[in-house]
């Protein structure tokens, strides 16, 4: 008899009017890149069990990486005295038909060995190296994992994931000023990884931007690139369109559900099921079916997200949106789990980068954004820094690279002058944020400050 199973039959002896266990095994292979070489391989293996337990309306929780304990329901009941009751909670998931999601699984990622990662990380090394570049750090990151959960309803599913992310970060310090590149890629077969593209990417990025010249505070039309628009969709996007946050008037669309609140061409979605996405799953973390949703579809703002327990708050339909969310990638036996996006998605243009630069008289290419946030959530203004990866445009032509700027912009504001999507979609996963997948995107009437 499994663990979970020995949870439920015990809360259904104790009368406990609902039970959810969840069951995570874990083995994270890590590389880490220092000085051009690498510094430390290790290996660790994860179990961890949580419960939540529902009685008289009150939510009880525990967790254990103890898998010999026998008394986590216990010691989740001795806080009951101290919860108040969530009157608006209705239940926990019941069975549902579990879609099929291409790509999520790849057995030689379950059965890496340590010598396998530190070949794969010397390519990525060896990719970087270049007469110009000083010094090469990075990482690389490998997961397989198994989640279960089940629950007094007679849900029970498990899913089998693994997960590889490299990152590569080049430096330089030939030429006028110290620059930097950065190469990232993130997938669900160690087949659709490419080590040699990580190390290409920071090495191009580098060099490209050597001897930069500074960028006049003016506006541009700004071609961010996807490893840059990711950052914004993880840190600037997401959270406008949470439940939770649209119902608290904590997002920059609240009252705009249904209204027009980007061009026409612009959709973006929620996409458990698109094949090989870090954020791909059939079913959230309390078992209800994931199926793909616009928060915007055509320029209207279309849905929000939620897992149960925000969506009884509000009277709504949970979405299947709820997370458990490890590091550095899959998932934890978090007892009580978040509603999150699991694949932010920009649907796909139809233009070429090369295109929308020809097409461009006076702009900025950037590769890579530093310190996102938002600086007024509820209006949409937001922050960040271009430090690398930044190419200065004139005239259809790439004629320089650019010195460090600083965008203080509006997120309303910037989806209403997005004049170019591209054709280049590719994951991105920025370290401990929310897996996207995402084009280039062209935005006009951008003020930048140089730095």
């Amino acid at each position: 008899m499994s663990n979970c199973e020995q949870i439920l039959r015990k809360a259904a002896r104790m009368h406990i009017d609902e039970c959810e266990a969840v069951h995570v095994t874990k083995k994270i292979t890590t590389v880490r890149i220092t000085d051009s070489e690498i510094a430390e391989m290790k290996q660790n293996d994860e179990e961890g069990l949580s419960i939540r337990a529902i009685h008289e309306k009150k939510i009880l929780s525990a967790f254990t990486s103890n898998m010999e304990e026998t008394d986590l329901l216990d010691r989740a009941l001795q806080t009951r005295s101290f919860i108040q009751p969530k009157t608006f909670w209705k239940t926990l998931t019941h069975p549902g038909k579990i879609p099929r999601v291409e790509k999520t699984f790849d057995k030689k990622i379950e059965n890496i060995t340590g010598s396998q990662a530190i070949e794969i990380a010397n390519t990525m090394i060896n990719s970087a190296l270049h007469q110009k570049i000083t010094r090469i750090s990075g990482s690389l990151n490998i997961v397989s994992e198994e989640f279960k959960i089940e629950n007094t309803n007679g849900l029970s599913c498990s899913d089998r994931a693994t997960y590889v992310a490299g990152t590569i970060n080049a430096d330089s310090e030939y030429g006028s000023t110290p620059v930097s590149g950065i190469g990232a890629s993130s997938s669900r077969t160690i087949d659709s990884f490419s080590p040699q593209q990580v190390g290409n990417d920071a090495k191009e990025m580098c060099i490209n931007s050597i001897n930069p010249k500074s960028c006049s505070p003016e506006t541009y039309s700004i071609i961010f690139e996807p490893y840059a628009i990711g950052e914004m969709l993880a840190f600037v996007f997401a959270s406008n369109f949470n439940l939770k946050i649209y119902s608290e008037k904590r997002s920059c669309f609240t009252e705009k559900l249904g209204k027009k609140v980007a061009i026409e061409n612009f959709s973006l979605m929620d996409d458990p099921h698109f094949p090989d996405g870090i954020g791909s799953k059939p079913f959230d973390d309390e078992g209800t079916p994931t199926k793909t949703r616009y928060l915007i579809e055509s320029g209207i703002f279309s849905d929000t997200y939620s897992d149960l327990f925000h969506a009884f708050k509000e009277n709504r339909e949970p979405t299947g949106n709820a997370g458990r969310v490890g590091s550095p990638m899959g998932r934890v036996a978090n007892p009580i789990p978040a509603p999150i996006p699991h694949n932010l998605r920009i649907k796909e243009g139809r233009t070429g980068l090369d295109e929308i630069i020809r097409e461009t008289k006076k702009g900025l290419l950037v590769g890579r954004l530093w310190y996102t946030y938002a600086v007024n959530p509820e209006r949409g203004d937001f922050s960040c820094t271009a430090r690398s990866g930044v190419r200065i445009i004139e005239n259809g032509m790439i004629v320089n690279a650019g010195k460090p700027v600083r965008i203080v912009h509006n997120l309303p504001v910037l989806l209403q002058n997005i004049s170019a999507i591209g054709n280049d979609s590719r994951n991105v996963l920025q370290w401990s944020a929310l897996p996207c997948i995402t084009p280039t995107v062209k935005v006009d009437g951008i003020k930048v400050e140089p730095i």
